[in-house]
C-alpha cells in the first residue's frame, strides 16, 4: 500500500497556497501526511485548494491534520467557523449526565467543519490531567483533573470525530500535566514516583489505548529516564507501548519545539530511533524540513501497518443535521457562537 513507501514525518507549508516550488519539495519527499496553521487558513474556498494540492503534490490520499481543541488552540476561527471555549471551560459548561453527549457533539460538529474543507486529522483529545500547577499553556486545553472523568470526555471527543470521518490524535503520552513551564520554550520534567504516574498521568491514556493514532510529550519523567524526554526516550516509548498498551501510529509532538536540544535532523533520527513511528514538523521552513525527512526515513514496517490501520479508521461520515446537532449542544451547554 501506499504508505508503505512515505516518508516517516509529517510537514507543515508556508503559507495559504502551495507554490509550484514546495509541491516538486513534497513529491520527493512524499510524507506521510501535513500538519497545517493558523497561517495556512483564510477561508473555507482556499482551504479546500490547499488540502487538495498538498495531496496531489504526493499523489494519494494523504491524511492532513489541524489544532482544533478550542480556545486559544483553534486554527479555523470566526467568522469562517465556529469558535469553541477551552475545553476545560466546556466540560464547566456540561452537567457530568450531561458530559459525554455534550463532548461527543461538539467534536462532531468541528468534525464536520474539517471535513468540509479538507482536513481530517484533528491533534485532540488531550487527556492530560489538569493539576495545580499545570503550566498555563496546557491548563485550560485538558478535560479534567481526575483520570476517570478526563478518560470519559476524551472518549467522547475521540469518538465524536471518529463518527465524523476525522482521526483524532491522543495527546501528550504517557501525559503532560505536571509540566509546570511551557514545553514550546523549556524542557518539563516530572518527579513523581512511577506508582503514582501509573495511577493517575497514565491511567486515562490506558483507558484510550485503542485509538489509532497518538502524539508523545516532550517531558523527561524522572522515574524512567532523567537524561531524556519521551519524545527521545526508549524507555517511555516502552512504557507507551508496554504499561500504557497503546498500539497505534505513534508521532512525536512538534520537533522544532525548544524543549528539544540538538539539530533537526538529530532529533528526528532520535525519535525514529527510540520508538516513535512518525517525526511531527510544523513550520514549513524547507531546509529543517528537508533534515528531518532525511533523518526520519521511510517508515518501518511496523510504522507503516500501524499507519495503514490509522488512515483505514478514516471512514466517510453519514449525513448529519449540523442545525439539529448545534441546537442540541446549545440545549446541553449554553450557546455557541454563531459562524
Amino acid at each position: 500500500m501506499m504508505a508503505l513507501a512515505a516518508a516517516a514525518a509529517i510537514l507543515g507549508c508556508e503559507g495559504r497556497v502551495l507554490t509550484a516550488d514546495e509541491a516538486a519539495f513534497f513529491r520527493e519527499a512524499d510524507p506521510l501526511g501535513f500538519i497545517l496553521f493558523a497561517r495556512n487558513v483564510e477561508t473555507p474556498e482556499q482551504l479546500r485548494r490547499l488540502t487538495a494540492d498538498l495531496r496531489a503534490a504526493v499523489g494519494r490520499d494523504a491524511p492532513v491534520f489541524v489544532d482544533q481543541e478550542g480556545g486559544r488552540v483553534q486554527r479555523l476561527r470566526a467568522p469562517h467557523w465556529r469558535e469553541w471555549r477551552p475545553p476545560l471551560d466546556e466540560v464547566a459548561r456540561l452537567s457530568p449526565d450531561a458530559r459525554a453527549r455534550g463532548l461527543w457533539l461538539r467534536y462532531r460538529l468541528i468534525a464536520a467543519e474539517l471535513r468540509a474543507v479538507g482536513i481530517d486529522g484533528d491533534c485532540a483529545p488531550s487527556a492530560d490531567l489538569a493539576g495545580p500547577d499545570t503550566h498555563p499553556f496546557l491548563r485550560n486545553r485538558c478535560f479534567g483533573t481526575d483520570p476517570a472523568s478526563v478518560a470519559q470526555a476524551a472518549r467522547a471527543a475521540a469518538d465524536g470525530l471518529l463518527s465524523g470521518g476525522v482521526l483524532p490524535v491522543l495527546k501528550h503520552l504517557p501525559g503532560h500535566g505536571r509540566a509546570v513551564v511551557d514545553s514550546h520554550l523549556y524542557l518539563p520534567r516530572t518527579t513523581a514516583d512511577a506508582a503514582t504516574l501509573e495511577a493517575t498521568d497514565f491511567a486515562p491514556f490506558r483507558a484510550l489505548a485503542d485509538l489509532p493514532v497518538a502524539m508523545t510529550a516532550h517531558v523527561v519523567f524522572d522515574a524512567f529516564d532523567p537524561d531524556r524526554p519521551a519524545t527521545l526516550s526508549p524507555a517511555l516509548i516502552g512504557v507507551i507501548r508496554d504499561r500504557i498498551g497503546f498500539g497505534g501510529l505513534l508521532l512525536t509532538d512538534d520537533l522544532s519545539m525548544e524543549a528539544l536540544s540538538g539539530s533537526l535532523g538529530e532529533r528526528a533520527a532520535g525519535a525514529i530511533a527510540a520508538g516513535c513511528d512518525v517525526a511531527l514538523h510544523c513550520n514549513g521552513r524547507r531546509r529543517e524540513m528537508a533534515a528531518v525527512v532525511a533523518a526520519a526515513g521511510r517508515l518501518l514496517p511496523a510504522a507503516a501497518a500501524r499507519a495503514e490501520a490509522a488512515l483505514a479508521a478514516r471512514r466517510a461520515p453519514g449525513a448529519i443535521d449540523t442545525d439539529r446537532l448545534a441546537a442540541e449542544f446549545e440545549a446541553l451547554a449554553g450557546s455557541v457562537a454563531d459562524v
